[in-house]
């Protein structure tokens, strides 16, 4: 092994990850950056089970407690495999074992066997190739899998060295917090002779001495019982190891409060996620890898922008799940992730989504993300789908954000869908872009909805018949209806505003004198006026509540089933996409 070669990965750094079949996890591929990686996604969409992954497979001690869960489906004769590809530094001791772990090579996409031609040039860095499978008798096997395809054992104490910090729930943290073995303050203080001194300290207690008369009686008796049955005699009490807690585990920090020394474990969740990291950084020349189940808990939002700014000047590479905009807003040199409705990862162009991410950040904290066009597009996708679902959106874990924008709205979809991902889109056919909104609407399928041609208002008001049109024009707030019969009025240029005045003098072009008003048409001719005549949309539809009154008169004026046709195949398509049935109609 090129002891030079390693050298050069000053860190451990998990280039690729491989997961099959585990929990809820059919089948993921992934191939994390260095630094912060912060997985988002909607709740039970398998952000928690792939830190659950790296930390299985790099668990600091052997676990005990795999059970029939941890099998997807419970295909307990399928069994699970965590795989993954690591830089490995030589303070890990990879190159100290009995048996030499011999390293492939990481081209940056892939890793190959390296070339005994030419060894003095290298195709690319030493990684190696370790992974832990659940068998069908519910026993871990860790290995490392050579080069040739043949496996050694991938032993604990390596996985120990390697070096692992998570801030899950609670007990983790109070893990890390005691010298339990592989545990940050264990690995810090690495007094490997501590656990055998303290045993042979407690042994020397004479705990028979504190009993009462009655159990010293009871002990004596035993004794004689065991010498009848010819087992070990002379019975005494003293303090024993054994499975389950170690003597060293109950040995954890204490700190001062107000004269009082208090375990740490005792202090507030976020403190003592706050001092486990920080024990970890005493290990920095380790490095360890750092595992972050949803940053912000107990943590206020100014201490969860700290803990990510912190988190991204260290040298560890680190996986962590959020659901909060705080912790989203401080990711600025963080490497974004969006696991969606399937189960699958894909990245977040940083750049392409940052506009849309400061304004709703929520829409990538959601099960299913829906990006409409505009605020009109946003109320009434809402309204629509509330009645899809009869329940509101939030209990889906639905959200429907604004693009701002035909051409942005555009943009964020790509970028979405870039890696792989399945959002969904809620869009206008303004005759742009027809090869990118194909392509889209190819990945997308019905989870993108877009108008066969023209805007959402002409699409609903051309369906509005004649002794209709009134109740269209008609707020049901009562606030709007003047200043839209206004903006009618101004078009044609007379001072009446009543309707019968308006529909007489328009005639045969009243309907499509109202669909330029809810647009915001300009005139010909007007166009030194163009302020004026673009604000008469604000008065009509172009907004979120207009959205939303457009789609309850989509029911109310009865055109709910000319469009039917067109806008059920979405519904449906959101609703499968959270786990909902498909339904024939929307109740209304």
């Amino acid at each position: 092994m090129n002891d030079t070669s390693l050298a050069k990965a000053p860190t451990t750094t998990i280039y690729s990850l491989s997961i099959e079949r585990f929990r809820g996890i059919t089948s993921l591929q992934w191939r994390p950056a260095r630094g912060v990686n912060i997985i988002l996604g909607g709740g039970d969409a398998g952000k928690t089970t792939i830190l659950e992954a790296i930390a299985l497979l790099l668990s600091p001690v052997n676990p005990t407690n795999l059970s029939d869960p941890d099998y997807h489906d419970r295909q307990i004769d399928a069994g699970f495999s965590i795989e993954a590809v690591l830089s490995l530094p030589l303070a890990s001791g990879i190159g100290n074992q009995t048996k030499p772990a011999w390293p492939w090579e990481w081209t940056g996409d892939a890793i190959s066997v390296p070339s005994l031609e030419d060894e003095g040039k290298p195709a690319g860095e030493p990684v190696f190739r370790v992974r832990v499978r659940g068998t069908e008798d519910l026993e871990l096997a860790y290995e490392i899998v050579q080069p040739d395809g043949t496996t050694d054992s991938f032993p604990v104490a390596l996985r120990r060295s390697i070096g692992l910090v998570r801030l899950g729930g609670d007990d983790r943290n109070d893990r890390d917090l005691r010298l339990v073995q592989g545990s940050a303050l264990d690995r810090l203080l690495s007094d490997k002779g501590l656990r055998s001194r303290m045993a042979s300290e407690l042994a020397k207690s004479d705990v028979k001495d504190e009993l009462t008369q009655a159990a010293q009686t009871a002990l004596t008796n035993l004794d004689v019982a065991f010498r009848k049955e010819s087992l070990p005699a002379g019975l005494d009490l003293a303090i024993t190891g054994g499975q389950g807690a170690s003597i060293a585990s109950m040995i954890g920090l204490t700190a001062d409060r107000h004269g009082v020394q208090l375990p740490l474990a005792s202090w507030g969740a976020g403190t003592r996620r706050l001092s486990a990291l920080a024990i970890a950084e005493q290990n920095q020349g380790d490095a360890p890898i750092t595992l972050v189940d949803e940053v912000e808990r107990g943590l206020e939002p100014y201490r969860q922008r700290t803990l990510v700014e912190k988190l991204q000047t260290n040298a560890s590479q680190v996986f962590l799940t959020t659901h909060s905009p705080a912790t989203l807003s401080a990711a600025s040199k963080s490497t974004l992730w969006y696991v969606d409705h399937a189960g699958r990862i894909g990245p977040l162009d940083a750049v392409k989504i940052a506009k849309h991410r400061k304004a709703d950040p929520e829409a990538f904290l959601s099960r299913l993300a829906i990006v409409a066009e505009g605020a009109t597009e946003v109320g009434f996708a809402t309204t629509l789908l509330e009645r899809a679902f009869a329940s509101p959106l939030e209990q889906h874990g639905v959200n429907v954000s604004n693009g701002d924008g035909h051409e942005t709205t555009l943009g964020v979809l790509e970028a979405l869908a870039a890696g792989g991902l399945r959002f969904g889109g809620f869009a206008d056919d303004e005759n742009k872009y027809p090869e990118r909104w194909k392509r889209l609407h190819e990945l997308l399928g019905a989870l993108l909805f877009r108008w066969p041609s023209l805007p959402i208002e002409p699409n609903i008001i051309g369906l509005v018949s004649d002794e209709k049109l009134e109740d269209l024009i008609t707020d049901p707030a009562g606030v709007k209806t003047g200043m839209r019969l206004r903006t009618l009025a101004d078009r044609l240029d007379v001072a009446d505003k009543d309707f019968a005045s308006l529909k007489a003098k328009a005639g045969a072009n009243f309907k499509a004198l109202i669909i330029e008003a809810a647009l915001g048409s300009v005139p010909s001719g007007k166009e030194s006026e163009k302020n004026e005549y673009k604000a008469h949309a604000s008065r009509w539809f172009k907004s979120v509540e207009g959205g939303r009154e457009l789609a309850g008169k989509v029911f109310s004026l009865g055109l709910w089933e000319a469009l039917k046709p067109q806008l059920l195949p979405f519904c449906n398509a959101v609703r499968t996409a959270v786990g909902s049935a498909e339904i024939t109609d929307v109740p209304q």
